[in-house]
């Protein structure tokens, strides 16, 4: 270790603040050869630790084959009714009771239609469409994303 040539002063510990600032540091660490230590850090942040390669959005890490098979999947015809929220789908008020609806059910604008909970929160989703139930595409307690497929009507 090299000597510095001064001591850890009052005076000289505020002119080395004064040199981080003005040379923009992060911080510097000095140390006396009776063990003081003392670490003065600037106004500058240290650049932040490099970052891992980036994560890719699972729809992305999906194998070329499951891409493929994705792809060639038929393409539900007839309108979609989506999930208008995230939670999770309930086809009936309760366990016990009929659901709202079954497939071959006339629906139209305004008849509830199903339930999605989330966060501890029942919500009555409506219809905003008029038609026939043709599939119901998730069951009874499945989880549900927001914009999801829920059933097709034609």
């Amino acid at each position: 270790m090299a000597k510095l040539g001064f001591d850890l002063t009052f005076e000289n510990i505020e002119r080395l603040a004064d040199l981080i600032n003005e040379k923009e540091l992060s911080e510097i660490t000095l140390e006396e050869d009776s063990g003081v230590k003392i670490t003065l850090k600037g106004k500058k942040c240290s650049p932040p630790p490099p970052m891992g390669a980036p994560m890719m959005p699972p729809a992305m890490a999906l194998a070329p084959a499951a891409q493929q098979a994705e792809a060639s999947a038929p393409v539900p015809s007839g309108k979609e009714v989506k999930a208008p929220i995230v939670g999770t789908f309930y086809a009936a008020p309760s366990p016990d009771s009929k659901p709202y609806v079954s497939v071959g059910d006339t629906i139209h604008k305004g008849d509830t239609i199903f339930i999605i909970e989330s966060m501890k929160v029942m919500s009555e989703v409506q219809s905003e469409l008029d038609g026939v139930v043709r599939e119901i595409c998730v069951s009874n307690g499945d989880p549900v994303e927001f914009d999801q497929t829920i059933m097709i009507l034609d």
